[in-house]
């Protein structure tokens, strides 16, 4: 019998990702709150259209970055494979994608390319180099915001999960400190969609994963039953990290958002708290503390990721979908949804991955 629970909440976590994608295409990347504030007012609450002379200028309200453009590429190879194949998902960047942008900032769909992209494209591309050696250094969530669709179609298996997860994010960024705490969201997420919630208790939920071999992080440093095993203390190749201190951050950040002597006031400005910045260091903890707050309110967690300004794109996107998993698509208001560019399409697209991860 289908999970009906189950696809209700990873629906929710894809819908609820690209609906905080567009919710900030207006209001991306001002990172003086007084412009921010003069250009749309004092609350944000819904979708609006950029202004001239920003970055996603040409946009209508509703419609998605090219952060939205790649969660999509990775919708579609996901729910048209039945799973991940990662050279399907690379086919599609090569004919589908990377003839659409030319490696400069300020070209190609959404209005706007990311440096990790840029990066893949130079490599890729412009040197010819086969997948597997084209990632670069930028330290961004770019491929957090695609790898959640990932995420959420191997929410039963986190073990499976970590593998493409870590994998998919390695095409893009060499990093461990960006694949780890890459890695350690997509586990949250997938963990949110199988049902658990998100608050101080989901580090020791992982961290028994990690302990029985399922995940690929270290457990401890010391001798004694949970030793690690035997070699450099180092990755050892893509999603074996050297350190389970992403898993721990997240459970101490949600603990902190629900203890009710340790408060942000308003939510909103949780960007100044963790920074601005595009950071994934500033980035997922921003979207963990609003998670946890926020758990059973989306147009909450959305809006104060949205008006805290900055890279406020990602900080919806992350958000939107960890707190989307746990309301459920049933629990996001309509009008985020209907006022989706191509809503109708898109929410088809993610309960079919959601009917085949349940499945």
């Amino acid at each position: 019998m289908a999970d009906l629970a189950f696809e209700d909440r990873a629906t929710g976590a894809l819908i609820g990702a690209l609906i905080g994608d567009a919710l900030a295409v207006g209001p991306h990347w001002y990172y003086n709150l007084d412009e921010l504030r003069t250009a749309y007012g004092p609350w944000i609450s819904g979708y609006t259209t950029p202004k001239p002379g920003r970055y996603h200028e040409g946009l209508k309200a509703g419609e998605s970055s090219q952060a939205g453009v790649l969660l999509e590429l990775t919708m579609r190879s996901l729910a048209e494979r039945g799973q991940y194949d990662e050279a399907d998902f690379c086919r599609r960047l090569d004919h589908d994608f990377f003839p659409r942008i030319d490696g400069t900032p300020n070209h190609g769909p959404g209005g706007y390319t990311s440096q990790s992209i840029r990066e893949t494209y130079r490599l890729r591309v412009t040197l010819g180099r086969p997948w597997g050696q084209t990632s670069g250094w930028a330290d961004t969530t770019e491929a957090a915001e695609r790898v959640l669709a990932i995420a959420v179609r191997d929410a039963r298996n986190v073990g499976a999960l970590a593998e493409h997860v870590s994998s998919n994010t390695a095409l893009t960024q060499c990093d461990g400190v960006v694949g780890a705490m890459t890695t350690a969201y997509g586990l949250a997420l997938g963990l949110l969609v199988q049902g658990e919630r998100f608050d101080g208790q989901i580090t020791d939920k992982l961290m028994q994963r990690v302990r029985a071999g399922a995940l690929p992080f270290h457990s401890v440093t010391k001798e004694g039953e949970d030793a690690v095993p035997d070699g450099p203390e180092r990755a050892r190749k893509p999603g074996q990290y050297p350190s389970p201190d992403a898993l721990i951050g997240m459970g101490q950040i949600a603990g902190a958002a629900i203890d009710p002597a340790v408060r942000i006031e308003p939510a909103w400005k949780v960007s100044e708290v963790y920074g601005m910045p595009c950071a994934v260091y500033h980035q997922f903890p921003a979207a963990y503390h609003l998670a946890a707050r926020f758990a059973d309110d989306y147009e909450a967690a959305v809006l104060n990721a949205v008006n805290g300004g900055g890279q406020n794109q990602a900080r919806a996107i992350l958000t939107g979908a960890l707190v989307g998993a746990m309301v459920g698509v049933s629990g996001i208001p309509k009008r985020f949804i209907e006022g989706l560019d191509r809503h109708e399409e898109r929410l088809a697209l993610a309960q079919r991955i959601a009917a085949q991860a349940n499945a």
